[in-house]
C-alpha cells in the first residue's frame, strides 16, 4: 500500500522539482523566497493535482487483468514453485 501512495507522492512534486531544476539552471537562488512567490506556488499545486488525477484515471483504466480473464496465484507445482499468471 505505501509503494502507491509514495508513487502518488512523487508525481506530485514534479512540477516543484522541475522548477527547482530551471532556478539553478539559471542561477536564481533556489532558496531565496522571492523565487517562490504564492501565485506561482499556486499553479504549480494545480499542475501537481492535474497530474496526479490524469494518472489515478491512467492507473484505473490500463491497469489490471484484461477482461475475462482468470488469476492462477502463485503455488507449488511437483515440488517447484510456479509463480501467478493470468489465464
Amino acid at each position: 500500500m505505501i509503494r502507491p501512495v509514495l508513487t502518488e507522492v512523487g508525481i506530485f512534486l514534479i512540477p516543484f522539482a522541475v522548477y527547482a531544476m530551471f532556478l539553478i539552471a539559471t542561477r536564481s537562488g533556489v532558496l531565496a523566497s522571492s523565487s517562490w512567490p504564492a501565485h506561482l506556488i499556486a499553479k504549480l499545486v494545480l499542475g501537481s493535482l492535474l497530474l496526479v488525477v490524469v494518472s489515478f484515471v491512467l492507473l484505473a483504466h490500463f491497469s489490471g487483468a484484461p477482461p475475462d480473464s482468470t488469476y492462477i496465484p502463485a503455488h507449488i507445482e511437483n515440488g517447484k514453485f510456479v509463480p501467478g499468471a493470468e489465464k
